[in-house]
Formats: structure tokens, sequence, C-alpha cells
């Protein structure tokens, strides 16, 4: 049989890649450590499980949900939207459940891109960006991420013709894989650039509670007028250690949420109206839970970093995020790097070149595994002789 062409331009999926290489060294016996996947390694936090023990309990949870959330779900949203940025949402035009940001990132694109449209997409990024523009058939325009830059996008670099081309825009701060963070004064010029072009801002807050040393993560619905232009994406599998449940949501422009909407209408059912009601409870959990979560990545990015930097390398604190992005040692390419961690080191770990083109060159860390766990890893690095 043949494939769609769409599906031959689609390059492996980074991540099932790096399932693909664990289960290959394990299945010879090694004994392999991964900080390959940002999966959190501790149990969802507590009172959303007992709350989904009760809720699965309810036979009146167990038909269809409705196609936009819940009506519980919803509001406890826009509540939490206000109570942690100031923004005022309506619960039904300007707010949609939906099955894990992975999911509604990727039909977003269904929604607004034809072929002959253009993307812009951070470049390193978050693969779906890029795959899920090839698959509804326009171009992703990759903007560079730079070191020098802050990792941040410069909007004056974008070719106009290509700006008036575009249909929408991606951006994701606090950043995966970068762990760079942006301001209100960034957004400001997201938004304005995006109005000038007719574009839609998309952006992916995926990690906007996992943050450090005080920081707190903005929203780009907080700049004036932004609702005009974007949406922005919320996911409840990293704040609350939620990533198998599959639950967040998607807020902002009324005309863009009922058109993401459509597309799921006809796409997929919703999510299990017991992971609604338990994924609400998240949203006025006791701030410790979230403190204590942020106070333990804080604690193994600082044994990591204190590690990298024996090892030769120069590295500022990271933000936010449980990840650390690190230039490969000198000389070495980003796959003979994560090459010789696997089979000198065994350590996984994944190449910047699977973020995209200018993401070659460095390689990122996750911070799931324990400070021992950690420690470890950069003890098989010296005896590796792995170094900057």
């Amino acid at each position: 049989m043949k494939l769609s062409e769409r599906l031959e331009k689609i390059p492996p999926y980074l991540f099932a890649e790096i399932d693909r290489k664990i289960a290959e060294a394990r299945a010879k016996g090694i004994d392999i450590i991964s900080l390959g996947i940002g999966d959190p390694d501790t149990p969802t936090l507590p009172p959303i499980v007992e709350e989904m023990h009760r809720a699965v309990d309810n036979p009146k949870n167990h038909d269809y949900p409705p196609y936009n959330g819940t009506e519980k779900f919803r509001k406890a949203a826009c509540a939490w939207m206000k109570k942690r940025f100031g923004v005022e949402l309506d619960a039904d035009e300007e707010m949609l459940a939906n099955i894990g940001s992975k999911e509604a990132i990727a039909h977003v694109f269904l929604a607004f891109v034809d072929k002959g449209d253009y993307t812009l997409v951070p470049d390193p990024g978050y693969p779906v960006y890029h795959n899920a523009t090839v698959f509804a058939g326009g171009t992703p325009y990759h903007m560079p991420l730079l070191e020098e830059n802050g990792y941040l996008p410069d909007f004056d670099k974008i070719p106009e013709d290509i700006a008036k081309k575009s249909k929408l825009m991606f951006l994701n701060y606090p950043n995966n894989p970068t762990g760079a963070v942006a301001d209100l004064e960034f957004f400001k010029k997201a938004v304005d650039f995006c109005k000038k072009y007719d574009i839609l801002l998309c952006s992916d807050m995926a990690y906007s509670e996992m943050t450090f040393d005080g920081y707190k993560a903005p929203s780009v619905l907080q700049v004036e007028g932004a609702k005009d232009v974007a949406l922005e994406f919320y996911s409840h599998s990293k704040s609350y250690n939620m990533t198998g449940w599959r639950v967040g949501f998607v807020c902002g422009n009324a005309k863009a949420v009922k058109a993401l909407g459509t597309i799921k209408n006809n796409i997929d059912s919703g999510t299990f109206k017991a992971i609604q009601d338990a994924a609400t409870v998240a949203f006025d959990i006791d701030e410790k839970y979230i403190n204590d979560l942020n106070k333990m990545y804080q604690e193994r990015r600082d044994v990591a970093e204190k590690g990298f930097k024996e090892l030769g390398w120069n590295i500022k604190p990271s933000k936010a995020t449980f990840y650390l992005w690190l230039p490969v040692t000198r000389g070495m390419s980003s796959e003979q790097f994560v090459t010789k961690m696997l089979e000198d080191a065994h350590v996984v770990v994944p190449s910047g070149r699977g973020y995209g083109e200018y993401g070659e060159g460095y390689f990122r860390v996750a911070l799931t595994k324990d400070t021992d766990t950690i420690k470890e890893c950069i003890e098989r690095m010296k005896d590796a002789g792995i170094k900057y």
C-alpha cells in the first residue's frame, strides 16, 4: 500500500525514536538512564487523584461529554485565568477544553492553514508545530531562536512576503526545549506583528507554572488587545503531573476558539467527564503542591548545573521548565554527542537537531530523575571522558 504524501514528508517523531533507542539498549542488557522525555517522575497530585476516584464512580460521568468541555471545567478554567493573570474570559465563547495541548495544537493548523499558506514556527521548537503545518498542507517558516537573542525570535527578520502569506504563529514561553522565558514587552511586539499581518498568534503555555527563583510567567492575553488575534494553550500535564490524563484548555479569541472547536467536533468526542472533574480540582489546589514541585525541580536543576560546570560547561541558571539546553562537546555534532552519551555513558538525551535546524550543536536534558540519579549521570560522563 502507498502512504499519503503528507506522511512521507514527516520525519520519525523525536520522542518515539528516543523510546526505540532505549528499548534497543535495554534489550542488550545495558543499564540505561533516560533524561530524554519531559514526563514527570512523581505521581499526580493527591487531591486530583482523590477527586478522580469519586468522579469515576458517578454514572452521570459515563456518557459523552459536551464537545467544548463541561460547564464546570470551563468556568473553573476562566476563574483560574482571572486569578492567575487578571484575564477575563467568557466560558462559552472564549474557552475550550482539550485532550491535552498536543491534540489542540495539532488541530488548530487544520482550522486555519490551507495549501500554499505559511506558518511561523520556532526553531528549535516542539516538533508538532512543524509537522502539523505539513499535515495541513502548509509550509513552515522557521523563526530562529538564537542564544544571543535569549532564544526569542526576531520579528524584524521575517521576510515581509512570508509574513503576508502566514496564517498563524506559534510561540512557547516558558520554552521547550531551551528553557527560555519571555516578558510582556516581547508579547506586545508579537501581538503588534500579528495584528499588522492578520496572523493568528498561538501561545503554548504548557510550562506556565514550572518556574523558579521567584519568576512567574506572564500570559500573552495580558497584553491590551491580544484577544483580537491570540489563542493560548494550557495543559495540566506538567503543572500537576498529569501527562497521561490528557486534559487542558484553549482560550482567547472567540472566532479562533469556535474554529478549533469545529475541527475537534468532527475528529474527537472530548475528554472523559470524570477527568474534567478531577482536572477542575487542580485549578484550586493548595499552592503548596506547586511550590513543592518547583522546589524539587529547582534542586535537580542546581545539582545538574553544578555537575555540568564541573565537566566544563558554562551555563546560566534556567528560570523555568524542567529542561537544560546545552551546547554539545566542542568539535562534535549533536548526533555524535548523543550517540556517545548513549554508547559510552549509557545516558539518553535528545539531539538538539531533533527540534529543528537551529538546534544543531545543542542537546536537551530533562530533569525527570531524582538528584541521586542525576549525580550518577554526571559520574558516568566523567568515567566516559565526556566533557565540554
